[in-house]
């Protein structure tokens, strides 16, 4: 293989579920840009068709489909219906997630406060949510011999970060989830299957964006103290998360599986002192 044929994504077909979403929606264009071929999944369909239509109006491939990640027999049904119509699957991105006020320890409370249903919905859908189209879409890859699965991590999957406990059970979960599948894909079905992760460091999104920024611009507290360990000393764009994604997407990465990869400008590195 020439060596700069290894990032080529052209005519590769992605799925990402959460694609309506911030950042699945940023690696989705992104990649269409480089001729892949995008299906993005979101629990509403609205959403997916948005970000589809938009990469369609800038010349790419897309389509956008309603999907609910904690449903096998309804992600059973989108696979037919990726499959009829580009015969194969080679990246499946799990972006799917987010937190509930419930799962969270605000400042005046304590773990005792926590909601356990909201603890189950958000370990559901964050953990569970990239279990499921895993299987799904995962035996469609060992039925091809071929496939790339990129699970979205976190900082608060190694680091006992403060409030976010749901979300740090379940993201430490899908640390596992990465490093067991790796192992079952490849050592059972080849070489060709290969299943990472990225870990994201404080990127602002629209769930986080008060816990980090005042209405005015300038951090909080919490914001302040993030800064502070990053050595980078800034939160990350999500743009930043598109090469590690065109990386993992490609055949650069061949020989790469179960791997955890930091994208957080230095927070995961840094002691505090």
């Amino acid at each position: 293989m020439l060596k700069e044929d290894l990032f080529n994504v052209n005519n590769k077909v992605v799925v990402i579920t959460g694609g309506g979403g911030v950042l699945g929606g940023s690696m989705g264009e992104y990649l269409a840009k480089l001729g892949a071929k995008l299906v993005l999944l979101d629990l509403k369909e609205e959403p997916a068709e948005e970000r589809a239509n938009k990469i369609i109006a800038e010349g790419g491939e897309a389509i956008g489909l309603a999907a609910n990640v904690l449903e096998k027999e309804n992600l059973e049904t989108v696979n037919k219906q990726i499959l009829d119509k580009w015969d194969k699957i080679d990246v499946l991105i799990n972006a799917a997630g987010g937190n509930m006020p419930g799962a969270t320890v605000g400042p005046d409370q304590t773990v005792f406060d926590v909601s356990v249903d909201d603890l189950k919905k958000v370990l559901d859908l964050n953990l569970m949510g990239s279990v499921i189209p895993s299987l799904v879409f995962g035996k469609t890859m060992t039925e091809q011999k071929k496939g790339s699965i990129i699970n979205i991590s976190s900082m608060a999957a190694t680091r006992s970060i403060s409030r976010v406990m749901g979300y740090s059970l379940a993201k430490a979960g899908i640390d596992m989830l990465t490093r067991w599948m790796a192992l079952e894909l490849s050592s059972k079905f080849g070489d060709g299957l290969r299943v990472n992760a990225i870990a994201p460091g404080f990127f602002i999104g629209n769930q986080n964006r008060r816990l980090l920024t005042n209405e005015d611009g300038s951090y909080t507290e919490r914001g302040n103290l993030v800064i502070q360990n990053t050595p980078m000393g800034r939160f990350g764009e999500a743009p930043e998360l598109n090469g590690a994604i065109h990386y993992l997407c490609s055949d650069a990465s061949q020989f790469v599986t179960g791997t955890i990869l930091p994208i957080d400008g230095g927070f995961s590195s840094f002691t505090g002192v």
